[in-house]
């Protein structure tokens, strides 16, 4: 039986997963035999954590080999459930198309009735909007019956809001709205297909002169003076870790550089994860502004898109990118370090110090074995910078605003949840502030820099597949596991400390 002190945090894991799995169901229902497919992925996605992290507070653990084996047993269910997911799809792309051929066949089978009673062209408006008349009526010829009928023009900014009906798929729609428009006025105007203020599709059209900047030289120059500072508290946090102050004895800077680099390695490898996938969808990236922190030794960066993004996949998949390169990164390292501990132990830490983190915490039981009951453990470096990597890629996961774990909630489920994430986000960190500043630190750095959601996608009707909901939602969960910490009483359970 569980003691009162280890009920929460065993509740906290319960609730978590069986809302992850109900909530995934819920979206999954309407989509039918597709919907479920795609559910029963992200849950042979989700499965092996959970149930590793299930057993852990349940005081089980399973050893090394049986992480590995379950995580190949996922995997191969991950795959099978995708074939028999692409099987379904094909099979309701095949009913499409009949049933496609057969209105075509039977014109009179078709619902006129809509077209009949809407107006023939699109009201003349009462105010002019500043696109000039040509251009105005070069953008309103792009509409149709078979795209998106639109009914109402209303002036917004520089552009245009056209409200109508969507008639098919939003992406195959958008994308042809937008071949139609570059057609008639080349790269001139943008054309956004949003939700409107009553929950229906409308289309803003937009100059591209509005386009995100692009970083200017003082700017970069910024950036270059942060990437610095950030070097420089690399650096600190080295020499804290060895047990000294590295600007008050600068000369023992060959002793901290070899962690440094390490911190510094896997900044880079996450500032490189976004870089990779960018240029896959020909999207511009700014210079990356780091954070620097003396304690982890930075934040992470900052980085601005400098192109409007395609859809909410693209901004989900490069938002994904950065931590996840950083995170295996991280938690190679860790891995690395825990095996090499027994014997090139260079740190001596309280074994306390593994109860910080469900995720480290219950990966070094696994590795170390008993050797966490001794006061003190023997760890090798790469421990320690595969930990603070974990920290400063689960900091950067966290759904508020422009952090990457913002941008992914924005991908998945919209603007107002992301909004909603943002606040729950900050409220939380105000609260742990009480008891650690760098909650506080972070937070203030959150609220004055990235607390704004990202800027909508040109197509921002078009959900992010299954897939990439569940990747988003491990990414999350992970997250909560290494931020989270055990409670006193199942680390003594487990022979943590």
């Amino acid at each position: 039986m569980f003691t009162t002190s280890e009920t929460p945090l065993v509740a906290i894991v319960l609730i978590v997963a069986v809302g992850i799995l109900g909530w995934g169901f819920y979206r999954a229902r309407p989509f039918g035999k597709l919907g479920i497919l795609a559910w029963l992925q992200s849950l042979v996605l989700m499965a092996p954590w959970l149930l590793f992290f299930g057993l852990f507070a349940a005081g089980i653990y399973i050893n090394i080999v049986g992480i590995l084996f379950l995580l190949v047993a996922s995997a191969g269910l991950y795959v099978y459930l995708g074939r028999q997911l692409r099987a379904a799809g094909q099979d309701v792309i095949l009913r499409q198309k009949a049933a496609t051929r057969l209105s075509e066949n039977n014109p009179s089978a078709t619902d006129t009735t809509e077209n009949s009673n809407s107006p023939a062209v699109i009201p003349v408006l009462v105010e002019p909007i500043p696109i000039p008349d040509a251009d105005l009526t070069a953008i309103k010829g792009i509409f149709g019956i078979d795209t998106f009928f639109a009914t109402e023009t209303i002036p917004y900014q520089e552009g245009a809001i056209f409200k109508g009906n969507l008639r098919g798929e939003a992406e195959s729609i958008h994308n042809r709205l937008t071949e139609s428009l570059h057609e008639r006025l080349g790269d001139k105007y943008r054309l956004f297909l949003v939700e409107g203020s009553e929950g229906k599709p409308v289309v803003i059209v937009l100059p591209s002169r509005n386009d995100p900047l692009a970083t200017t030289l003082p700017q970069k120059v910024f950036a270059g003076i942060l990437l610095i500072a950030t070097a420089a508290t690399c650096v600190e946090a080295s020499g804290l870790l060895l047990g000294f102050d590295f600007f008050a004895e600068p000369s023992r800077y060959q002793q901290a550089l070899p962690i440094a680099i390490g911190i510094f390695s896997i900044l880079l490898a996450h500032e490189i994860g976004h870089w990779a996938v960018a240029r896959r969808y020909q999207v511009r990236l700014s210079f990356p502004f780091f954070i620097p922190a003396v304690q982890i030794g930075s934040f992470g960066a900052i980085t601005r898109f400098e192109s409007v993004l395609l859809n909410r996949s693209v901004l989900f998949d490069i938002s994904l990118a950065g931590p996840a390169a950083g995170g295996i990164v991280s938690l190679i390292m860790l891995v690395v370090g825990l095996l090499l501990s027994p014997q090139a132990g260079v740190f001596q830490l309280p074994s306390q110090f593994f109860q910080g983190s469900i995720l480290v915490g219950s990966l070094a039981k696994v590795i170390l074995g008993s050797a966490l009951q001794a006061s003190v453990v023997s760890i090798h470096p790469l421990v320690a910078i595969g930990w603070l990597g974990l920290v400063v890629t689960a900091l950067n996961l966290m759904p508020a605003g422009q952090l990457d774990g913002g941008r992914i909630v924005q991908a998945i489920y919209g603007r107002k949840i992301a909004s909603r994430t943002t606040f729950a986000t900050l409220l939380v960190l105000l609260i742990v502030a009480l008891g650690n500043p760098l909650a506080m630190y972070w937070a203030i750095a959150i609220f004055f820099l990235q607390r704004d959601l990202e800027r909508p996608s040109l197509n921002e009707i078009s959900e992010p597949d299954d897939a990439r909901a569940a990747l988003g939602l491990l990414a999350l969960f992970l997250m909560v596991a290494t931020l989270i910490p055990l409670t006193p009483a199942l680390a003594g359970k487990l022979g943590i400390g």
